[in-house]
């Protein structure tokens, strides 16, 4: 079938489908029945989901083309492609279900996650059979486990990005998670409702009713709407400046422009909502730029391993990285979990403390900085820089030639 990634693809694709619509239906079990149904179909839907992701994000990173200008854009093409579905989700599938299921949210999830796995599955195939693995090991290379391993942690761009990414995404899920209470217990509702109401009315006056009656939620929702569409205008700007500068220039350039501009605003701007519009919008116009070089970095840190040990390790790179994925995630989340209890989080009470509500203006604010300057710290360190891209994509060339 061609190449180590590709046949993941294929195999994955319809198991994936599958158990995608499982996870999201709901069996006619008693409660204990349906517990164990969600636990077991959600368990094999993480297991199936690493299988395919992995692979995918591995061919579309690292063995599709050996060019790092095509890196860069394959990239920026996958990126802009997660931004709109990520607002399409935001913004349109709750009314979508609603409108599917007949006012039944169970139903409506059914319905729409069939057809939604459907057309996964399908995009999968489509994905298996019009892709190549050109960048492929030496048939007479062999390694084990052990060996991998060790080149591994000799590689210190490998372990900067690594370490990197645990650092974005341990802020990810902080400041992700911590929106929601933002805006419910610090944003006042007020001056809300008045920035956002002209707005409000003018998308009802076209039929666009998706962000509802509460201020609150529609504030929210269009906070979110807005840095998405401004994180696709980065991406689109992403391979440009790469080409030009480097990965790891504009990476860090920009990783301290948004770091400023969105965690100290926040910080700084109280309740001046169209201030914090603004910055939100900043912010994903800067974080945008900054997307798409993350994942191409690490397929320069797969290149820069067979460089320097003559072994190709695109999978084992690819692996750790996601364990540094989830691993962030789950650190953030359970700062996040952590700071709010620290600082008196009470869900019962409709009205916080003073306390708990400056902590969760330093949840969107300076806590999540923190990771992030730590990560631009650390790239100074990382050596892989534009003159070093140009040195090592032209030496593996010359020797996949030969």
């Amino acid at each position: 079938m061609g190449g180590k990634f590709r046949p993941w693809i294929l195999w994955t694709a319809v198991p994936l489908g599958v158990v995608a619509l499982l996870a999201f239906s709901t069996p006619n079990f008693e409660y204990k029945g349906k517990v164990v149904y969600a636990v077991v179909t959600y368990t094999l839907l993480l297991l199936l989901y690493a299988a395919n992701n992995l692979p995918y994000s591995a061919l579309s990173g690292g063995v599709i083309t050996g060019d790092m200008g095509e890196r860069n854009s394959i990239s920026a093409y996958r990126f802009v492609a997660v931004m709109f579905a990520q607002f399409f989700v935001q913004v349109f599938m709750l009314p979508i279900i609603e409108s599917a299921g007949g006012g039944d949210k169970a139903v409506g999830i059914e319905i729409v996650m069939t057809w939604l796995a459907i057309i996964g599955t399908i995009m999968l195939l489509i994905t298996f059979f019009t892709t190549r693995e050109r960048i492929v090991p030496k048939p007479e290379q062999k390694s084990s486990v052990k060996e991998d391993l060790s080149d591994l942690f000799k590689n210190k761009p490998w372990v900067i990005t690594l370490t990197v990414t645990t650092l974005v995404f341990v802020t990810l899920a902080m400041k992700g998670g911590s929106y929601v209470y933002y805006f419910k217990n610090y944003v006042d509702a007020d001056r809300l409702t008045s920035f956002i109401g002209p707005l409000l009315d003018f998308l009802s006056s076209i039929g666009v009713n998706f962000f509802g009656e509460d201020p609150v939620s529609a504030g929210f929702g269009l906070f979110n709407a807005g840095g998405i569409i401004f994180m696709i205008v980065g991406i689109g700007l992403s391979k440009k400046l790469a080409d030009k500068y480097g990965k790891r220039d504009v990476f860090m350039t920009f990783f301290i422009y948004f770091n400023f501009v969105y965690h100290l605003l926040l910080f700084l701007l109280f309740n001046i909502c169209r201030l914090m519009f603004a910055s939100q919008i900043l912010h994903g116009f800067f974080y945008g730029i900054t997307i798409p070089l993350l994942w191409a970095m690490i397929a320069d840190v797969a290149d820069y391993s067979e460089w320097k040990t003559n072994r190709r390790a695109t999978a084992i790179i690819f692996s750790a990285m996601m364990v540094g994925l989830k691993g962030g995630l789950s650190i953030g989340s359970a700062l996040l979990a952590y700071i709010l209890a620290s600082y008196g989080y009470d869900a019962d009470l409709t009205q916080q403390t003073a306390i708990t509500i400056t902590g969760t203006k330093m949840l969107v604010s300076i806590y999540p900085a923190i990771p992030f300057l730590l990560g631009v710290g650390l790239l100074f360190f990382y050596e892989i820089n534009k003159k070093m891209e140009v040195q090592i994509e032209a030496e593996l060339k010359e020797r996949r030639q030969s």
